[in-house]
């Protein structure tokens, strides 16, 4: 079995925060690279039981009390939460197994040390065993309570949620309809969907943004934002950067530009080209480009009239804003051929029956996994 070692250097006043994002970030880098279906922690029933306790400590809301999820997102799998630690610890000594105490665990510094051991042996002292099975009560109520409000986003379809772009997005006029409290929930739920941990302070102002006008912004934190895009509320890592031009000069290939899968080959064009849709034919001829818009952009529609301002094609087909300086635009020198999805130029619509490329697009939808990592961020 192959075996990597990495060392992360993250210096002695690392937060616990800080160091278990920097592992979980590296051994999600060694799952892809590897080609691993899974990422196995080895966390058991201790760890279970110090998370919850903390979490109380730390006035979390009760999402955050359920604690330890068994599965997490990236092929994230806990197999041990059921055991305790002694109960590992004598499985390794039966089999003569070698295994290694981190110092870290009983760095007083840090909380978890001292809620392993201060806290939580004055509570066995008091109250006996039992303390642990009430504390993982607590979390079991706590997580059954969070799958109540997961299940709630299926029996609202009004909600409409999408997971897209590692973010998500809700209809807004249903969140400015319902009790405040239950939005705010159903937002945080929202967000788990997605791979994301927002907090009830910040559920409370993606709230009041979904009540707002169109085209507001809230930084929220660790590179995401949420806009108040049309008649959705939208939460995504940041405003992506606009992909470089792509020049085309084989007569077929395939391509990714941001948000968008491009092929083309070589097709004579139908007796009508579409002035909408995710297909359009353009003459056969080397020159075009994939490009993000840019100032100045215009195009006289096909079947239309008048030269259009691009950014007003893209306003009124609700692209969000933050989405607009990286959509795809098919062009030759300065003039826009196509905004796929919106609207044909029509410059170069070639002749019924000619030579011609056909170019198809799929816009990226839903993601099936949202994020790959195992540790979702918190906001």
């Amino acid at each position: 079995m192959p075996f990597e070692l990495g060392e992360l250097h993250l210096g002695p006043d690392a937060t616990e925060t800080t160091a278990r994002r920097a592992r979980y970030t590296w051994l999600a880098d060694v799952r892809r690279r590897r080609g691993a279906r899974y990422l196995v922690t080895a966390h058991h029933r201790d760890d279970q039981v110090e998370t919850i306790l903390l979490r109380v400590l730390r006035g979390s809301a009760p999402a955050g009390l359920a604690g330890i999820a068994a599965r997490g997102r990236g092929g994230l799998v806990r197999p041990l939460l059921p055991f305790s630690r002694a109960e590992l610890v004598a499985h390794v000594a039966a089999r003569g197994l070698a295994h290694h105490d981190d110092p870290a665990n009983r760095d007083p510094r840090h909380l978890r040390s001292w809620v392993r051991h201060a806290l939580l042996p004055l509570l066995l002292e008091r109250l006996g065993p039992r303390a642990v099975g009430d504390v993982l009560r607590l979390g079991s109520h706590a997580a059954a309570d969070r799958r109540a409000w997961d299940a709630a986003l299926e029996l609202l379809p009004e909600l409409a949620l999408h997971v897209e772009h590692g973010g998500f997005s809700v209809a807004r006029e249903p969140l400015r309809r319902y009790d405040a409290t239950v939005a705010v929930a159903l937002v945080r739920a929202a967000a788990r969907r997605a791979g994301l941990v927002v907090g009830p302070v910040r559920a409370r102002r993606l709230l009041s943004l979904a009540k707002g006008r169109s085209g507001r912004r809230l930084p929220l934190g660790a590179e995401w934002v949420a806009e108040a895009a049309f008649d959705r509320l939208r939460v995504i890592r940041g405003d992506p950067a606009a992909p470089d031009p792509v020049a085309v000069s084989a007569e077929r290939g395939d391509t990714r530009f941001g948000l968008f899968s491009v092929e083309w080959r070589p097709d004579p064009a139908p007796a009508r080209v579409e002035r909408g849709g995710w297909t359009t034919w353009l003459p056969a001829a080397e020159g075009w480009e994939l490009r993000p818009p840019r100032a100045g952009d215009r195009l006289v529609p096909l079947g239309g009239v008048g030269r259009r301002p691009l950014r007003r094609l893209l306003m009124e087909a609700r692209v969000p804003r933050g989405e607009r300086t990286g959509y795809l635009i098919v062009a030759r020198g300065e003039t826009v051929l196509w905004v796929p999805g919106i609207c044909r130029a029509a410059a170069e619509v070639p002749a019924p029956g000619t030579r011609a490329v056909r170019l198809d697009v799929i816009r990226d939808g839903e993601p099936e996994n949202g994020r790959d990592g195992a540790e979702a961020d918190r906001l």
